[in-house]
């Protein structure tokens, strides 16, 4: 390299250096979902058996 090129790439390396280090951060807002259910005592009894029965089955589910 001759050394009139070499202030040009040493120019060129030190830019690609700093466009390389200057990354976007980008920022996500999520709101919380919330989720209304109205179960009557069947339905919560019938539910909290087949849990039963599933952990009886997969004991190392947990």
């Amino acid at each position: 390299m001759t050394r009139r090129f070499r202030p040009l790439a040493a120019a060129a390396g030190y830019a690609a250096i700093g466009l390389a280090a200057c990354a976007p951060t980008i920022h996500v807002k999520v709101d919380p979902i919330t989720i209304y259910a109205k179960l009557d005592a069947n339905v919560r009894l019938q539910l909290d058996q087949d849990v039963k029965n599933l952990i009886q089955k997969n004991p190392n589910l947990f």
